[in-house]
């Protein structure tokens, strides 16, 4: 589902119309990107928390030059999702069509 989708479904089942639906959640993703870079995290009840961890220090390598590269310590964005939601997506039987299956092989 694209975001696209997302709006004229929930446009569908509220009656808002799909103009201010996009306006609401670009401004929910936007409040998401503030809060996150000021290093607070977010916690919706019943949905899951918007969380940002700390990735330590590490010493990596560039391949095509074949030379050691410091990479800093930093923060990274991530999801943690609530136990009910984890529970409603583990009742699912299959993977919808054109969605990517991690249980298959390629």
């Amino acid at each position: 589902m694209r975001k696209a989708d997302l709006i004229n479904q929930i446009a569908d089942k509220t009656g808002i119309p799909k103009v201010d639906v996009l306006v609401t959640l670009e401004a929910m993703f936007k409040e998401v990107k503030d809060v996150l870079s000021q290093g607070e995290n977010i916690y919706i009840r019943g949905f899951g928390s918007f969380i940002t961890k700390k990735r330590a220090a590490k010493i990596g390598r560039n391949i095509k030059k074949n030379v050691a590269v410091e990479i800093p310590e930093h923060f990274i964005p991530a999801f943690k999702p609530a136990k009910e939601f984890v529970q409603e997506v583990k009742k699912l039987k299959t993977v919808k069509e054109g969605q990517p299956n991690p249980d298959e092989e390629m």
